[in-house]
């Protein structure tokens, strides 16, 4: 074990019973469960700047969240993160109902600004927060317009298409209405959510103030919330242009994994741009 850890360890008075194990879907960083004479934890080793904007996101949300579990951080140094670990549970329509209710909980925590104090990352993607006034300019300015640019940098977007999203970006105003920011998990697709015997638990954040539709639209994109998830969260019908904001802000990550990944997310790129396009017709 290496000598930080082992010092940070030291610190927080846990004394491991056996070996790091790796544990899978650590596609970023890498994470590793240990016994402790105090309990298991789980520890992620990372770039030093993220998992500090990890660790700041966990206490956010821990602190917001009374219906949602949150991982305590137990400590953090470094290039490692110390944290409490969960017990996993089968996912049912109740936990939906939970997961639902606790969302909509959380997004009620408001702030006057879009953005956040610090900036963090959204997978391995640097995720500008310099906090602006209007909602519509931070998406354009902090969101659609960088990632966009890198992307045709790398040569993953043609100019064609670039220019499309640029012409979305500077369409918001015409549509999107400025609302109050929400806090927002920021990376909640399904990985990220899971179920416990205590209820539905969120990890890996990456948190900042913005539009609710931020962590819907994700949780649509890469997942499938059953019909018990969107019945305690809009406690109602959906409002009547969500799926022109479910396209826009699915546009962002569909944009960073083009940038991450490659080609294989272009068409989704595509296809949603498209979408956004025929609500403007």
């Amino acid at each position: 074990m290496e000598n930080e850890l082992s010092n940070l360890l030291q610190e927080l008075d846990l004394v491991p019973c056996g070996a790091l194990k790796p544990l899978s879907g650590g596609d970023i960083a890498a994470v590793y469960r240990l016994e402790t004479r105090q309990g298991t934890v789980i520890i992620k080793h990372d770039d030093a700047e993220r998992l500090a904007g990890e660790a700041d996101g966990l206490r956010t949300l821990r602190e917001a969240s009374s219906r949602l579990i949150v991982p305590e951080v137990i400590g953090q140094r470094d290039n490692w993160l110390v944290m409490e670990a969960l017990e996993a549970a089968p996912r049912n329509a109740r936990s939906e109902t939970c997961l639902g209710e606790g969302l909509r909980e959380l997004h009620g925590t408001n702030g006057d600004r879009h953005g956040w104090p610090r900036d963090n990352a959204c997978g391995l993607t640097p995720q500008p927060n310099a906090p602006l006034n209007d909602g519509r300019a931070f998406q354009r300015e902090r969101r659609l317009l960088p990632l966009a640019a890198a992307c045709r940098q790398k040569k993953r977007l043609d100019e064609a298409l670039h220019g499309r999203i640029e012409a979305i970006a500077w369409s918001l105003e015409g549509w999107l209405p400025d609302i109050r920011a929400s806090l927002v998990h920021g990376d909640l697709w399904s990985g990220n959510v899971l179920f416990t015997p205590q209820g539905p638990a969120v990890i890996d954040p990456a948190v900042y103030q913005h539009y609710p539709d931020v962590d819907l639209a994700m949780l649509t994109l890469f997942g499938a919330p059953g019909a018990a998830f969107f019945e305690a969260y809009w406690k109602g019908d959906a409002p009547a242009d969500w799926p022109r904001r479910e396209a826009l802000f699915q546009l962002y990550p569909l944009l960073n994994h083009l940038l991450l990944f490659g080609g294989a997310y272009r068409s989704g790129v595509e296809r949603t741009v498209a979408r956004l396009e025929a609500h403007r017709a």
